[in-house]
């Protein structure tokens, strides 16, 4: 007999979109690694888990920002600290290994 309920479902506990801004990146970092754990964890409806999935994609976006500020302060502070030699230090924005690789072809071509 159908009483014309729809199942409801449920949804995780995480906080809308909007108040990403309000995280601080230690803050949205561990919701991402629960978010993550919850995912492996499986055993969540297809709703829930597209629903997490999306919470995970914004939450690293936002700890993204956040490391991508830190990098431009540090780098803005790097300068400000070494005398102006009209070369930039680069190996900052370069993954790591790729500064001293480049400075084993630059040896390697003189």
């Amino acid at each position: 007999m159908d009483t014309g309920r729809v199942p409801q479902t449920t949804t995780p506990p995480t906080a809308p979109d909007d108040d990403l801004a309000a995280l601080s990146y230690e803050q949205a970092r561990d919701e991402l690694v629960s978010v993550v754990a919850r995912l492996e964890a499986g055993g969540a409806t297809l709703e829930e888990s597209l629903s997490l999935w999306e919470r995970g994609e914004s939450l690293a976006a936002h700890c993204q920002q956040w490391l991508d500020g830190a990098r431009e302060r540090l780098s803005a502070a790097r300068s400000a600290d070494q005398p102006s030699t009209g070369q930039a230090d680069q190996s900052f924005d370069q993954p790591p290994g790729a500064a001293s690789s480049a400075a084993a072809d630059h040896a390697s071509n003189s």
